[in-house]
């Protein structure tokens, strides 16, 4: 494209030359959306919650590998007072469990990364509505948020956003007997 055809298309696609309506007429407002979300309080319950997924199946992997660890220990100390077949079948169960674990482990990381993920798209989800809230009620023409390069902080609606997640978490809290996340 032409250098100079280009402030004709940005005139046109911003409705008009550039003096049709003053600059003081809109409202802009910036976001912090890393921010928001880790100061929200359904990141925290949701952190938490995913926390308490983390430890139960962590518990279990390793107590899985202390029982391999006995199994292994109980092998150096009795092996060689052992059957050649129950030398063979205790080393089959060790390496049958020590499969299962890794296979296990891997599955957990995997359900992990999922439920991360699953999470972060409910709570941005949240917060655009939070978001697009605000900008109706304050007559907010444009939010700006990831990219910036500089953002006066009067004009960063970012605590106002947090404060309403807050309300919202309070509310959704109070009907659903402490569950918080929408």
């Amino acid at each position: 494209m032409r250098p100079h055809v280009l402030p004709f298309i940005l005139v046109g696609l911003l409705g008009g030359p550039p003096c049709a309506t003053p600059a003081s007429e809109y409202r802009i407002a910036v976001v912090d959306p890393n921010r928001i979300v880790e100061q929200s309080p359904q990141y925290e319950a949701a952190r938490e919650a995913l926390q308490r997924e983390i430890e139960e199946r962590e518990r279990s992997l390793r107590e899985q590998q202390e029982q391999i660890a006995a199994l292994q220990r109980q092998l150096e100390r009795d092996g060689s007072l052992m059957s050649e077949s129950e030398l063979q079948r205790l080393q089959n169960d060790i390496r049958s469990r020590t499969r299962k674990i890794k296979y296990a482990r891997d599955e957990f990381q995997d359900d992990f990364a999922l439920r991360q993920s699953e999470l972060r798209t409910r709570l941005s989800r949240q917060v655009q509505e939070v978001v697009v809230e605000l900008a109706k009620e304050q007559q907010i023409d444009l939010i700006l948020s990831e990219g910036l390069v500089y953002a006066n902080p009067r004009i960063d609606i970012s605590d106002l956003v947090i404060e309403r997640l807050k309300q919202e978490f309070e509310k959704h809290s109070g009907q659903r007997g402490g569950e918080g996340a929408r």
